[in-house]
């Protein structure tokens, strides 16, 4: 799993080497929601990701103020959903999906715009996307 995730969380893109804590292998549709546990449906995950996101599998797209699908990392590239800010320290969201998922699961939290700024200078920061 963090192998295929290259080991970052596969929504904020933050390195699991320098996380304070584990990361999760979450279920991309929850369990509760009928989600199986079938590598189709984990992604690797930041505790704080995964904490945002929990069940959900849609949001409101903050532009239009309509329901979005959230990022499947399996189904979606995350470069046609997102793209990074001038200074590479915030995720901007190009798609109601990308959108969406930056505001449900709070992409650039202070902690992640800090470390994402120490990364950037020490050349680090932006995980290449495949």
């Amino acid at each position: 799993m963090t192998e295929r995730a290259a080991g970052y969380c596969e929504y904020c893109r933050c390195p699991a080497k320098y996380s304070a804590q584990s990361f999760a292998i979450e279920h991309i549709v929850s369990r509760q929601a009928g989600g199986p546990t079938i590598l189709d449906n984990l992604a690797l995950a930041c505790q704080g990701c995964n904490a945002h996101k929990a069940i959900k599998t849609i949001a409101i797209d903050p532009a239009t103020n309509a329901f979005a699908p959230l990022y499947h990392p399996r189904h979606h590239r995350w470069r046609d959903h997102f793209t990074w800010s001038d200074n590479f320290t915030e995720i901007i969201g190009l798609t109601p999906t990308g959108r969406a998922t930056v505001a449900a699961l709070q992409l650039n939290r202070t902690g992640l715009v800090h470390l994402r700024r120490v990364l950037y200078r020490v050349e680090e920061h932006p995980p290449v996307e495949s």
